[in-house]
């Protein structure tokens, strides 16, 4: 019996990402499209966050309603699938000719839902941006603020200085070097619609307040 060839198909997961839009779903839905997109990417069928383009995952986030973002970064193990995806690429996307002399130790804080944190680390450092989860060097400043808020702040979706005005960011530390620390990326950024009623280009209500102080 001869064998069937095997055909290796190619997927375009730009192009399935933006056939399918998050605000045709609701948010169960958008929590299960995520999973199974990591479920599909372990298993090694081109099918993952990983292979999508910069430009596309910022996209997909914006048009992400607040609640659906909320349902997703409550989820224990998506939560920190779609965090190493945002630090991956904010590595990849460090403007190096502004940071080329910048020196930096950022701390994270995201509330996880329940009583503690998740804590990463971003060192910039001779125009070099790694990020991990555990502390290496005192920070020149701190960042809590809900996992939600984060994906809005690093797609452009809002100003750490809006959330920090509405009490939805704590800040220790240098407060002037937070509020213009995404500046020294060049990730793309949502693009606001004038159908939007909330102004922060496609990305829908705020997350929950985190109000812990530091």
């Amino acid at each position: 019996m001869t064998r069937e060839p095997v055909i290796e198909a190619t997927v375009d997961i730009d192009a399935f990402a933006r056939a399918v839009d998050p605000r045709l779903l609701d948010e169960k839905q958008f929590v299960q499209l995520i999973d199974t997109m990591d479920m599909l990417g372990r298993a090694g069928t081109g099918v993952a966050l990983a292979a999508m383009r910069t430009e596309t995952f910022v996209w997909f986030v914006s048009r992400a309603s607040g609640t659906q973002l909320q349902d997703l970064m409550a989820h224990p193990h998506l939560r920190h699938v779609v965090f190493d995806e945002v630090f991956r690429r904010m590595g990849e996307h460090l403007d190096v000719a502004k940071a080329a002399t910048l020196r930096a130790v950022v701390h994270w804080r995201f509330h996880d839902g329940a009583d503690g944190y998740d804590r990463f680390e971003t060192v910039i450092e001779d125009g070099v941006c790694t990020s991990g989860r555990e502390p290496t060097a005192d920070p020149r400043v701190t960042i809590t603020l809900a996992p939600a808020d984060f994906l809005r702040v690093v797609t452009g979706g809002v100003h750490v200085a809006m959330l920090f005005m509405r009490g939805k960011v704590r800040v220790r530390g240098d407060i002037a070097f937070a509020a213009n620390l995404i500046s020294y990326f060049d990730l793309p950024t949502a693009q606001p619609e004038p159908s939007e009623g909330d102004g922060h280009g496609g990305v829908g209500q705020d997350g929950a307040d985190v109000r812990e102080e530091l």
